[in-house]
């Protein structure tokens, strides 16, 4: 999947994550994106926002997820309980691009309080933009539904 290929992407991020959600929806303009909230830095529960992203990547409503927060693992954990999703905590481009290539994933996490918004865009551009594998993951993937 190259840049210039148009995406849907879900996104939604709790109040550490609002600003870095802000600013990936203005890097990655030239996609479809559907923002799930929330919409200001005030506090507010993480799985309100990250249930409707897996939902829609789920539905196939949406090629990809993006989910923000201060650690990242709230919204992992709470996304990765839907069947269909493979949420990957990411905190380096390598991270990123073996979450695509061997687990398929699905949704990015991205921890706003650990990584620096370069970061944050670096891995997001290389989540996109790398296919999966398939191969002997293939049938790996394939356990992971229960």
């Amino acid at each position: 999947m190259s840049t210039e290929t148009k995406v849907k992407i879900a996104i939604g991020a709790d109040h550490a994550g609002f600003e870095y959600k802000e600013l990936i929806k203005e890097w990655f303009a030239e996609h479809e994106i559907k923002d799930f909230g929330t919409f200001s830095a005030d506090s507010v529960d993480y799985p309100d926002f990250a249930h409707p992203v897996a939902e829609a990547v789920e539905s196939k409503a949406f090629t990809f997820g993006i989910l923000v927060c201060g650690s990242a693992n709230g919204v992992a954990i709470t996304a990765n309980k839907h069947q269909h999703i493979r949420a990957a905590i990411c905190w380096l481009k390598e991270i990123a691009e073996l979450a695509r290539l061997h687990n398929d994933a699905n949704i990015i996490c991205i921890p706003a309080r650990f990584v620096s918004p370069e970061l944050a865009k670096e891995m997001i551009n290389t989540f996109l933009t790398t296919a999966f594998e398939g191969g002997r993951h293939a049938g790996r993937v394939g356990k992971i539904s229960c």
